[in-house]
């Protein structure tokens, strides 16, 4: 097994890094991880490893404005900007004639989704989606005040309310989110409130979601409360298996390889 880091352009000019493991023979699927809110690829090293070991490629890249990729820190002008990214993503991973499938955690769960349910085109052959941000435990004048400033002040950057313990039971995760310089944990408005929308609008077009997809949630999650995937359970083509008393990111609790083992044997099953 073996990895490299390239720079790729998009087709709207946003310089991403972009992350890749290979295992020893030619690989057959694909996987394209596509990360959360303030975070980077670079989290993902240790998934990365375990999927590559196991005879897949893996795929991970930097949103735009985020880890060593070009952009405002957290800020995009519209959200179809993080959907092309990650068209031109799965659309790379593609060539060869590969299967492809998309993993995307939290906020890269949301924008996975979000992709599926509105386009025709680029599609992978299935997803996971780990924790998908289809809502949030903000209270709903909250929510009001974050689109009346994304468009007022767009590039005010205001805190994330994340604590270390809310990512993982293992108190090293915490630790080591916080002092990794590439994690920025300060969001514009603009963002903010260009997630609210696309969480709206996404709910609404669940019914339109066609590839097979597994769905895996905490259900300690305070970050993205578990409840907030309920409404993916029982569509055709999907299963959802919740974690009681795991947390926010289940590939960095203490049991994660016995989480990715359940991943690895449901995309056996579904590719």
């Amino acid at each position: 097994m073996n990895s490299e880091i390239t720079k790729e352009t998009s087709r709207s000019g946003a310089h991403l890094l972009v992350r890749s493991w290979h295992p020893e023979d030619t690989a057959e699927t694909v996987i394209v991880i596509v990360h959360g809110i303030g975070e980077h690829s670079g989290r993902y090293e240790h998934v990365g490893e375990y999927f590559a070991s196991r005879g897949f490629e893996v795929q991970s890249y930097d949103h735009r404005g985020h880890g060593e990729s070009s952009g405002k820190r957290l800020f995009i002008v519209e959200w179809g900007e993080y959907l092309l990214d990650l068209e031109d993503r799965l659309s790379a991973a593609r060539i060869g004639g590969k299967k492809v499938v998309m993993y995307g955690h939290s906020l890269g769960g949301l924008i996975g989704l979000s992709y599926l349910v509105t386009k025709r085109e680029a599609l992978p052959d299935a997803a996971v989606l780990s924790a998908p941000s289809l809502d949030s435990n903000e209270p709903g004048w909250k929510k009001g005040a974050a689109r009346v400033l994304g468009s007022l002040t767009p590039s005010l950057a205001v805190p994330l309310a994340l604590k270390g313990d809310q990512l993982s039971r293992d108190p090293s995760v915490g630790e080591e989110y916080f002092a990794d310089p590439l994690v920025n944990i300060h969001a514009t408005t603009r963002l903010g409130s260009e997630i609210l929308n696309a969480q709206r609008d996404t709910r609404a077009r669940l019914g339109s979601l066609a590839v097979p997809t597994l769905v895996i949630h905490g259900e300690a999650d305070t970050i993205v409360p578990v409840e907030a995937s309920e409404p993916l359970q029982g569509l055709p083509g999907v299963q959802r298996k919740t974690y009681a008393g795991h947390r926010h990111e289940l590939h960095n609790e203490p049991e994660w390889q016995d989480i990715l083992g359940d991943v690895h044997l449901w995309i056996q099953s579904n590719v």
